[in-house]
Parts: structure tokens; C-alpha cells; sequence
């Protein structure tokens, strides 16, 4: 199946992908959290807003809850555990864009570090090259904007950690703009939110086999 375009705006705050009898792909906002979090002032998420139209979504992997971009949702337990082991075998391909801080001294290539929740100072987690698990992201860069000293990369992590993409970013010496967990002061000050958005996904469909990719172009 070729790329889907945006079908439909909610009124529930997300842009509907594409819908049917196994799936549903949402476009998530900046700011919305993917699932609840800890305190009544977190029950606001894109699962709940889901499932005010399709009772029977689940969540399948998530985004951060200040990265926009592309989801996927499983409709029924059959359809979430094939899609389920679809994102554990890395079946999936992911992609997303970032702006970051600086200019990269290479066009591309790869950010190869261990990651692993920094406990005393969580929801952070840091670089641990003795217990971290594996972290591969590849990078490309787009372009370099010299007004803004800021570079626009398209990023392709390999494994899933939490908070991979900003955390190798920063080790690299290039952490995305607005970031306000990873940043210094200064790219954090040069956007008003993180810019990181998943703009692509690719998998077989958990039913039919079917060869899909969805598309959603970022708004920074």
C-alpha cells in the first residue's frame, strides 16, 4: 500500500492516518502524553482520546509526550499482540525529523551508546557503558541553517529505548532544540517545544500481510 494521507482532523485533538478493521494510525501532538500517567492532572492522553471513537483501540509503542508524529493502535487483543511482536522483532520501520542545536562535522552516521534510566534523577536517563542496554540510532542530515546555528536530521532509531533519539542526540554534542529535559539553555530557548516528530512508519499489516507505510510531515 503507498503512503495515506491525513484523513480526517478529531475532535478528540489527534489527526486521523488511516483507519480499519485491525489498525488505527494517529498523528499525536506535541504535549499530549501517549498513555496516563501518574496524577489526576495526567489522565488527558491520546489512548483515551481514541478510544472516544474506537472503544476497543490499544496501545501498541508510544512516543514521548512531547514528540509528534506518527502512532500506531492495535483494535482487539488479537490485532495488539501481532502488532505487538511486530515492534519487538524490529519489523518496523521508523523514522523521525529533528532540529538540532549546531552543526554536524559529518553528513551521517551512527550513535552507537548503551542507555539506561538515570534512577536518582528520574524520568532522565543517560549514557551507561557498564549495565546500559544497546542504542543504536543512524543519522542524516537534511540541512544547516547558519542564521539559527541548528541542523534538521532525519533519524532512524534501531532499538526502542526511552528517550533514545534525545539522549544520543545530546551525547553527541547536538541536543534537539526545546528539549526541556536534555538541552542546555540555549537550544532549549530556540523553540517553544521539542522539535522531534515521527514522519514515518512501515510494517506488514497484523492481518492481511499487506505491505504498508504511512507519512505525516512535521510542522517545524
Amino acid at each position: 500500500m503507498s503512503s495515506i494521507s491525513h484523513l480526517a482532523c478529531s475532535e478528540q485533538g489527534f489527526r486521523l492516518i488511516h483507519s480499519d478493521r485491525a489498525l488505527i494510525v494517529v498523528d499525536k501532538p506535541s504535549g499530549l502524553l501517549s498513555v496516563p500517567g501518574r496524577g489526576a492532572d495526567k489522565q488527558d492522553c491520546l489512548i483515551r482520546r481514541v478510544q472516544t471513537d474506537y472503544p476497543d483501540a490499544l496501545i501498541v509503542h508510544r512516543l514521548d509526550c512531547d514528540t509528534s508524529g506518527l502512532i500506531v493502535l492495535a483494535r482487539g487483543k488479537e490485532m495488539h499482540r501481532r502488532l505487538s511482536i511486530r515492534f519487538q522483532d524490529r519489523q518496523v520501520e521508523k523514522r523521525y525529523v529533528a532540529v538540532v542545536e549546531g552543526e554536524l562535522a559529518q553528513s551521517s552516521g551512527e550513535i552507537d551508546l548503551p542507555l539506561i534510566v538515570d534512577w536518582p534523577n528520574r524520568p532522565l536517563h543517560k549514557v551507561d557503558f557498564a549495565t546500559g542496554k544497546p542504542s543504536l540510532t543512524r543519522y542524516r542530515v537534511l540541512g544547516y541553517d547558519a542564521a539559527g546555528h541548528s541542523s534538521r536530521l532525519e533519524l532512524t532509531p534501531e532499538t526502542g529505548r526511552t528517550h533514545q533519539l534525545r539522549v544520543h542526540m545530546q551525547a553527541l554534542g547536538h541536543a534537539i532544540l526545546g528539549d526541556s529535559l536534555y538541552a542546555g539553555t540555549a537550544a532549549r530557548a530556540k523553540a517553544d517545544r521539542l522539535l522531534l516528530h515521527a514522519e514515518y512508519l512501515a510494517f506488514a499489516h497484523p492481518d492481511s500481510g499487506e505491505a504498508l507505510n504511512f507519512r505525516s510531515a512535521p510542522a517545524f
